[in-house]
């Protein structure tokens, strides 16, 4: 064989392994899809104290594992141990005025009694007097006197009346129903409930990690002071659109993670993204502002799937750490090439 018959067989050979490979490459875009941007995330929930005081007990280590309900750490309670006696005293004195207002209710009421007996004999003797007049029995002076008496009762009456009003009004509703009982009642629970806030628990288990946090710093009300990282695992993986034609919260994946060279995770999407940032636009009342490019091939729009792990806790495995995901099609045959696909991968992670 000539060198130049040499040359031209390579050449065909060269030229037939690269539409192989291209070949292969568009057949495993299309049937197998693959990605290496995918990220294992866990929700991070920030610890935010709903008092402000100054910390006093610190019941964490850095990196240690919490159970919901554990306690993460203590403000100083004395200035609500203190608002909390000072509730309970004006609950106790709320009672006691209340106490006090019906003793006066029923001075009150006696008091009304008596100016209507009063009342009753004034306007009784008044009649009396007038019907001696009539008789010429008693003189003008007696019977005006009379019927002045008689006015001066019945305005003592109303009066009287009108005290006991205002304190049937000051004293309102009678046992727990009492609008200052309810009141102070209120202001008690919510300085008991400024206590409870003193102790922060888990919401959730997980792990505190990047504590900081230290005795004798002072805690801000809204300000977060430490991070709980939740126990599940959520697996991120944003494949080209195209690549995700057929693919259901059923279908089945495997995962390679970065951090573990030469093993697979057998996982299943459980959610597929309902839009990008890029498709989201706000009513800010400006025209439309059309995307220009010069390039004749634009870029794959990516969208997000979520998967979770069959079976495996893998408690150890940081948030952020990278994957990457091979889809398993239906199809026995390209099932295992996509294996062999990511198996490779997997390995080469020994390497980079």
């Amino acid at each position: 064989m000539t060198p130049d018959q040499q040359f031209a067989r390579l050449v065909k050979f060269a030229m037939f392994a690269f539409v192989m490979v291209f070949g292969y490459f568009m057949l495993a875009d299309t049937m197998m899809p693959l990605t290496p941007q995918a990220m294992a995330t866990r929700v991070v929930t920030k610890v935010t104290p709903q008092i402000s005081g100054k910390i006093q007990t610190i019941a964490v280590t850095n990196n240690q594992a919490v159970a919901k309900g554990d306690l993460l750490f203590q403000v100083d309670p004395a200035p609500y141990e203190l608002a909390v006696s000072q509730a309970k005293l004006a609950l106790e004195q709320a009672r006691q005025d209340n106490a006090e207002l019906d003793a006066s209710l029923l001075a009150a009421k006696a008091e009304v009694n008596a100016n209507k007996t009063t009342s009753q004999q004034k306007r009784s003797e008044a009649k009396r007097l007038d019907a001696l007049y009539a008789t010429h029995g008693v003189s003008q002076q007696q019977r005006d006197q009379a019927d002045s008496d008689a006015a001066a009762a019945e305005a003592n009456l109303l009066a009287a009346n009108a005290r006991l009003e205002k304190l049937k009004v000051s004293r309102g509703s009678y046992g727990e129903e009492n609008l200052k009982v309810r009141q102070a009642q209120n202001h008690l629970a919510q300085a008991e409930l400024n206590l409870s806030y003193t102790q922060i628990h888990a919401d959730q288990d997980g792990i505190v990690t990047n504590l900081q946090l230290e005795v004798g710093s002072f805690a801000t009300v809204g300000q977060p002071l430490l991070a709980v990282v939740s126990d599940k695992i959520d697996i991120i993986a944003d494949f080209r659109e195209k690549s995700l034609r057929g693919v259901n919260a059923s279908s089945t994946a495997l995962i390679a993670f970065d951090g573990e060279p030469g093993r697979l995770y057998r996982a299943t999407v459980s959610s597929v993204d309902a839009g990008v940032s890029a498709g989201q636009f706000d009513a800010n009342g400006r025209l439309a502002a059309p995307q220009e490019s010069d390039r004749w091939v634009r870029d794959a729009q990516r969208l997000r799937l979520h998967l979770e792990l069959d079976g495996m806790a893998m408690n150890s495995l940081p948030a952020g750490a990278r994957a990457t995901v091979q889809l398993l099609p239906e199809n026995s045959l390209f099932s295992l090439l996509a294996k062999v696909q990511i198996k490779v991968i997997s390995l080469l992670h020994y390497i980079y």
